[in-house]
């Protein structure tokens, strides 16, 4: 293999791609074979980095050198003072690497170094694309290591030592799943993938199979090993082209090199996996509805028992893990059950990964052991809320998850934790709100979302959380009324027992973590027909104060409907009949004049 003196890595995960990343490494190629640097200097393509806040980030190594939210005109200036003349362009670099005597290397900022990545551990390591970079960095060793030296009900047992349980959001022990699925009966076994990440704010799985697809392939082979499974699928959502494309040009990689496909390395073992493409259903991440769209039947839930590991895919016994949940399969088998379980709590082992956003100045995914408090993740890697503003909530669990309040802050990070509060674990969706927040909006917020996303099947399900939606909404208006947050309750209560799946089981999380934390906003909106947050339309007012009004007519220029009026140097006024409450106004204004009421 040729070595290189310098490594240019470039994120092309989604959200850089999306900034033109990809015109930076075309632009970086065409500098430094201009510069004849192409025998010294190599331009890899990465998954995600994590920082996401940051994009389009590039990282030179051997410097470690992190340049931040980059354009394609700065590379030619990276180039000539970088690359040729060694001088580290600092007015391009993260500012946290930048200290006074030297260049901090990014395992010293904040961000990483509090972070600990197994399901993260190559994204923006490799080259996502190229097979002998996995390998590179242990890639296939744990296969080959199962299909030489181990039985498969010895993989299962390490797995089940491990303390590993399923990210997808259920948390169920992963070894036990698989142990089950091997004991079931069957002439023919499946093993599926669920990647089919759905929740608002979520984009862990996304990444790994954008910055590291060959880990989720080789997982699946070792699990289809332990269960006596030959072919497997991967479902995942048509809306992740880029993880698509990468998880094509694996699968056809593994198979060239014959780590997929019969006789895998003559051992005599077959498994070979295929890409199913979903439409976008939330609701088909739960295994039933999953399964039964694999199968080409429209996705609902089916009623269980039997379980998957009986009876799923095509009625076989079928084993379903999430790309996380396989993320950790390798490092398990190549360092051992032991290593994993010594991370996390006692009954939570290893690490999560979280996809981190909303009011926070690091969005971006981060990974962290079990046991992590929320203070940590939210403070120390995510740096806090923006412009000052106080943190006053944390959305966990996706759309079915719960708001965990600033009290509870000091709360760790594992199963049984965070479903105390009310919340769930769910895939790893961390939503930060600040005060700014209203709450009864948010739960409004995701209850529109799981009305759009149930399948119909179940009535509680279908019209309950219709019906919690029409209330909230009423509520947001200033037409609420006495009696409504009792009815929200009730209704909750029964979609929650009498919902088949988890979809329906879990939405109405939203509105009763709201109602027991932030009782005091439902009741403001109701009975004083005031949203304390002032995010509410219909319950707020603007206002333009008289004594800081200098009436340069910027606000009235600004309005879009001509709601304001008044004379040049003299005190304006807002007409609220006309007025909708845009902001426009208060924005415009340079004296802090405008108010909301």
């Amino acid at each position: 293999m040729k070595m290189y003196r310098s490594h240019v890595m470039i994120c092309r995960g989604t959200g850089c791609s999306s900034s033109n990343s990809e015109q930076i490494a075309k632009n970086f190629e065409e500098q430094i074979k201009i510069h004849g640097l192409d025998q010294e200097v190599i331009v890899e393509r990465t998954g995600c980095f994590g920082l996401c806040a940051l994009g389009p980030i590039v990282i030179i190594y051997p410097e470690a050198s992190f340049y931040s939210m980059i354009k394609p005109e700065d590379v030619e200036e990276i180039v000539k003072e970088h690359l040729i003349k060694g001088r580290v362009v600092k007015r391009l670099l993260y500012a946290e690497t930048v200290a006074e005597s030297r260049i901090k290397s990014i395992n010293e900022v904040n961000f990483y170094k509090n972070q600990q990545r197994v399901a993260l551990r190559n994204c923006g390591i490799i080259n996502p694309e190229n097979i002998d970079e996995y390998i590179a960095f242990d890639g296939y060793k744990a296969l080959i290591k199962c299909l030489t030296e181990l039985k498969p009900e010895e993989v299962i047992e390490s797995i089940k030592k491990s303390g590993l349980r399923g990210r997808g959001g259920g948390g169920f022990p992963t070894g036990n799943k698989w142990e089950f699925t091997a004991k079931a009966q069957g002439d023919m076994k499946y093993v599926c993938c669920n990647a089919d990440e759905g929740d608002p704010g979520a984009f862990m799985d996304r990444s790994i199979l954008e910055g590291d697809p060959h880990s989720v392939l080789e997982a699946m082979a070792i699990a289809g090993y332990a269960i006596g499974g030959s072919q497997g699928y991967i479902y995942v959502r048509a809306e992740y082209p880029l993880a698509v494309k990468r998880l094509t040009i694996a699968i056809n990689q593994a198979r060239e090199y014959g780590l997929l496909g019969k006789n895998i390395l003559g051992t005599g073992f077959g498994f070979d996996i295929a890409i199913r493409l979903g439409a976008g259903a939330f609701v088909c991440g739960e295994e039933t509805a999953l399964i039964a769209s694999i199968e080409g039947q429209r996705g609902m839930p089916r009623i269980r028992p039997p379980f998957p590991a009986v009876k799923g895919l095509f009625g076989k016994p079928t084993l379903l893990n999430n790309v996380e949940t396989y993320a950790n399969i390798c490092s398990i088998i190549n360092n051992g059950p032991e290593w994993f379980a010594s991370m996390g709590t006692e009954k939570s082992k290893g690490t999560k990964v979280f996809a981190l956003g909303g009011k926070i100045n690091h969005t971006g995914l981060v990974e962290v052991p079990m046991g992590t408090t929320m203070r940590e993740i939210i403070y120390n890697i995510g740096g806090g809320c923006p412009n000052g503003k106080a943190f006053k909530a944390v959305q966990m669990g996706g759309p079915s998850g719960g708001c965990i309040p600033a009290e509870l802050i000091d709360t760790i990070i594992d199963y049984d934790s965070v479903t105390k509060t009310g919340a769930i674990m769910g895939s790893g969706g961390m939503i930060v709100m600040d005060e700014d927040n209203c709450m009864v909006d948010i739960a409004k917020f995701f209850l529109d979302f799981t009305v759009h996303e149930s399948c119909g099947k179940c009535t509680f399900c279908r019209i309950g959380i219709k019906r919690m939606n029409e209330i909230l909404t009423r509520i947001t208006k200033g037409e609420g009324r006495e009696g409504d947050i009792g009815l929200l309750e009730e209704l909750a209560i029964n979609i929650k027992k009498n919902s088949l799946c988890g979809l329906g089981q879990t939405a109405p999380n939203p509105v009763l973590t709201t109602i027991k934390y932030f009782r005091n906003e439902y009741e403001a909106h109701i009975r004083d027909k005031k949203c304390p947050a002032k995010q509410c339309k219909s319950l707020i007012e603007y206002k333009i104060i008289e004594d800081k009004c200098r009436g340069c007519t910027l606000c009235s220029r600004a309005c879009p409907v001509k709601a304001i009026s008044g004379e040049v140097k003299k005190a304006h006024k807002i007409d609220s009949s006309i007025c909708k409450k845009c902001g426009l106004c208060k924005d415009t204004c340079k004296f802090a004049a405008i108010v909301v009421e």
